[in-house]
């Protein structure tokens, strides 16, 4: 075919041409791709990627100047009712719109080219199948995740980039229904991230705190709060692996909760890329439950916090299992840095400096007050750390 080969695989063209006999098979692939990345980034239910028609998610406007974001407006299905309690199979458009990141309107976009204007964009008829009415279906669009599976494999090993290859799952394959509980904790942790989280999810019963309305004042146990607990464990664990880890490097440690963060450190169990089962959930809770070697990295204020209740400044809710990312503050008890926060915040406030020279001199001024107030922390930290030996 007389089309340019732009894309590259490991800095190389995954092509020296396109055959015109391998097309369908690419779109399939395509479409499947596209597929996944809306159900893995959007938290949508697979009926509802499904449902998805060309157009849903259009450009926004700025306003002001402003860049808006993108929002895709369809249907949904859970819960959805008559007047008389009777479920719609039809469902219904979601009154708040799920909001669109990058890659997903980039594979919205792609499915829009190859389906008619208005049409579903996994519409049978147009996506190489038997099925001529209505969206492909949910074990149609199973059997193409594994058909892709199965070629990313052959590419990989065609090309002999063995990192790219995609080994079987021990607990089966993976079909539509396990991405949407794929959830991404730095998202949660974001200021407002766990009330985006609920209303992206669909799980949007909960009571805004009155001091800050960011954050939950009350949560079902179950839902959106049982996959939270499970990220929150998850990632906690993570960061007190990776801190046991620089330890060993060499790294130095300061603060006020350094022994502590030393203590969990060494107890804390490290997850590698596992499946978590049902029974997990006890397990994220009780390791939460440990008041004061829990462990959360907070990269915003570059630093880790040693969560303990009774002397966290960010006033976390009584029976909190875990802070207020959001409004760490300084003079904390429960803060602790190594030598990589003391390096970062070096990086930041250069950073700050550099745009001060560009801002007018107001801001400028605050902008360079900002950065001076992170190299003390450097210079503090500096002055104060030891190395994990020299603590035991």
């Amino acid at each position: 075919m007389d089309v340019p080969v732009r894309g590259r695989l490991d800095g190389e063209p995954w092509r020296e041409h396109m055959d015109f006999h391998e097309t369908a098979e690419l779109v399939r692939h395509l479409a499947t791709a596209a597929a996944v990345i809306c159900l893995y980034l959007t938290g949508m239910r697979p009926q509802e990627v499904q449902s998805l028609r060309s157009g849903c998610c259009p450009d926004p406007q700025p306003a002001a100047g402003t860049p808006g974001r993108h929002l895709i407006r369809s249907h949904h299905f859970k819960n959805v009712t008559d007047s008389n309690g009777n479920h719609l199979s039809a469902g219904e458009i979601r009154a708040v719109p799920w909001v669109a990141i990058t890659p997903v309107v980039n594979a919205i976009r792609v499915l829009e080219r190859i389906v008619p204007e208005g049409e579903l964009l996994f519409g049978s008829s147009h996506h190489y199948t038997q099925e001529r009415v209505g969206s492909l279906k949910a074990s149609t669009l199973n059997v193409r995740i594994k058909d892709f599976t199965t070629w990313i494999n052959h590419e990989a090993a065609t090309r002999n980039l063995t990192d790219q290859h995609i080994p079987d799952d021990p607990h089966g394959p993976v079909n539509t229904s396990r991405f949407r509980r794929t959830l991404a904790w730095h998202i949660a942790r974001r200021p407002g991230g766990l009330v985006a989280l609920a209303i992206q999810y669909g799980h949007m019963r909960t009571v805004l705190d009155a001091r800050t309305s960011t954050g939950y004042g009350s949560r079902s146990r179950g839902g959106i709060h049982t996959v939270l607990d499970v990220e929150t464990a998850l990632a906690a664990a993570d960061t007190a692996a990776r801190l046991r880890d620089q330890l060993a490097a060499g790294e130095h440690i300061s603060g006020p909760a350094t022994q502590r963060a030393l203590t969990a450190a060494a107890h804390a169990p490290r997850f590698e890329g596992r499946i978590i089962p049902p029974t997990f959930v006890t397990k994220a809770r009780d390791y939460l439950a440990r008041d004061g070697i829990v462990l959360f990295d907070n990269p915003d204020a570059l630093l880790i916090c040693a969560f303990k209740h009774d002397s966290a400044l960010c006033e976390p809710d009584p029976g909190a299992n875990a802070p207020r990312q959001y409004d760490c503050r300084p003079g904390c008890a429960n803060t602790v840095r190594t030598d990589t926060h003391a390096r970062l915040l070096r990086t930041r406030a250069d950073e700050l400096d550099h745009l001060a020279d560009h801002l007018p001199p107001p801001v400028g001024r605050r902008l360079r007050t900002n950065a001076g107030r992170l190299r003390a922390a450097a210079d503090s930290h500096d002055s104060a750390a030891q190395t994990a030996e020299a603590l035991r």
